[in-house]
């Protein structure tokens, strides 16, 4: 250290632990104490650590022990984060003190929608088993977790989605046209026919435009709470994914940043127990998701996510967490995939039906609020028939009329990058024009909108 400091070598680090030496460091050091003001905290950091515990960091300081046993740590010993219900699989509500307050008028809108987005996967799964589309993820079995996160938050709220959370775009005004559009990638597709099918967005909604490279969205609304809460808006961001995604680095850095920021940012992941083929069991061991955040000093509720109370006001609970104390918060709905995991997927391959039938036939979310709204003669059966039938003839007219929509112009190809397209496009652009112009009939351009 000495000689680095005489210029002889270029860089050292020494090992040293304890206080600092009297060195320019350490003069630099006191400077920065005495003018920032962190005598006192430093003073209690020091004791902490070397006489009644030791400092970990913000508020957690670690009692000493001299005990192997007790200082050794099981999974075994640490509680298991439980899981919050409030209403069974018969819709009967198991605590009504804690019913949240949340209008019949909006119950009922939140249960038509559910409908409407399972009546939607219905025909989209089968159009594209047909050719018709190229591909379709279904949200079945997830209705109820998106809907009841959905009357939730706020449309102020910036929603970062993974790909199975349609019913957000629902709630927030999107008719079936417009996800049928997006699926035919024609000409009001508003993504322009540039992203695969199920890859939604609408910036006017605060739904940001879903994205293919799992994960990657995590870190982004760490980012986008962090943007909210330097503008002073009494608004949060919400990332959504699922148990798979939370195997990728993105996860732990997003959780780690947005703890120490302290980014008003909800991690909302849909625990559906499979990422594509995996279980649970062969993603990860320990106490879910929900185990991990906590590490991270991060608020956290686990909740039976096909309860639609206890996701409402867990939900709801956790936004005036993130907005009213700019702390990031986690929640981890338990719920379950009963489709496969996309149309290039046969999940018979890897579970057994009767797995997916009991989960189906007990832990319904749709089912399970209608068992609560005709218990509370909210509904009747009469207007759930005639709903399924009015949703699935609106989905099918949807279908034959942006089937005949033209496809996006060409020009699209070059639009929405830049503010100005640069001179290398516009002559790519050129380039494209002469060709089409020689070679046009080979292209269909009747197809495109002009």
């Amino acid at each position: 250290y000495s000689i680095q400091r005489q210029g002889t070598i270029s860089f050292y680090m020494t090992n040293k632990g304890g206080q600092t030496n009297n060195t320019v460091e350490a003069t630099m050091l006191r400077t920065l104490i005495k003018r920032k003001n962190l005598r006192n905290h430093c003073q209690r950091r020091g004791q902490l650590r070397y006489n009644s515990g030791v400092y970990i960091g913000k508020d957690v300081n670690s009692a000493i022990v001299h005990d192997l046993k007790q200082a050794f740590i099981q999974p075994k010993d640490v509680p298991v984060v439980p899981t919050y219900r409030l209403m069974d699989s018969d819709g009967v509500i198991l605590n009504a003190d804690e019913l949240p307050s949340i209008s019949n008028e909006k119950l009922v809108e939140a249960y038509k929608n559910m409908v409407k987005l399972h009546e939607m996967d219905n025909v989209l799964y089968s159009i594209q088993r047909q050719g018709t589309i190229s591909f379709y993820m279904t949200n079945k079995g997830e209705e109820g977790v998106q809907l009841a996160a959905a009357n939730a938050l706020d449309i102020g709220d910036i929603v970062y989605t993974q790909y199975r959370e349609a019913g957000l775009f629902i709630h927030r005004g999107w008719d079936i046209t417009k996800f049928v559009n997006q699926c035919f990638s024609n000409h009001y597709d508003l993504g322009k026919g540039r992203q695969m099918p199920v890859h939604y967005g609408d910036n006017s909604i605060n739904m940001q435009t879903v994205s293919s490279p799992l994960a990657t969205q995590i870190p982004q609304a760490t980012g986008a709470g962090y943007a909210l809460k330097r503008e002073g808006k009494k608004n949060c961001a919400v990332a959504f994914f699922g148990d798979g995604a939370a195997s990728e680095g993105d996860f732990s850095v997003a959780l780690n940043f947005a703890a120490t920021l302290e980014s008003p940012t909800m991690f909302f992941c849909r625990n559906n127990q499979y990422a594509i083929s995996t279980p649970v069991e062969e993603q990860y061991r320990g106490d879910g998701i929900a185990g991990r955040s906590l590490s991270y000093g991060i608020p956290t509720i686990r909740v039976d996510g096909n309860d639609f109370f206890a996701v409402y006001k867990a939900t709801t609970e956790a936004r005036e967490l993130c907005v009213n104390e700019s702390t990031p918060v986690l929640v981890e709905a338990m719920t379950y995939r009963a489709g496969h995991h996309s149309t290039s997927d046969d999940s018979t391959r890897y579970r057994d039906k009767g797995e997916v039938d009991d989960w189906v036939s007990n832990n319904n979310p749709i089912q399970r609020l209608k068992k609560y709204l005709l218990r509370e003669n909210l509904w009747d059966e009469e207007s759930d028939s005639q709903l399924i039938k009015e949703q699935k003839k609106a989905v099918i007219a949807a279908v034959q009329e942006s089937s005949t929509v033209k496809k996006p112009n060409m020009d699209e190809l070059f639009t929405d990058v830049y503010d100005e397209i640069p001179s290398n496009l516009l002559e790519q652009k050129e380039e494209l024009a002469q060709h089409l112009r020689k070679y046009g009939k080979e292209y269909g351009l009747d197809e495109y909108a002009k």
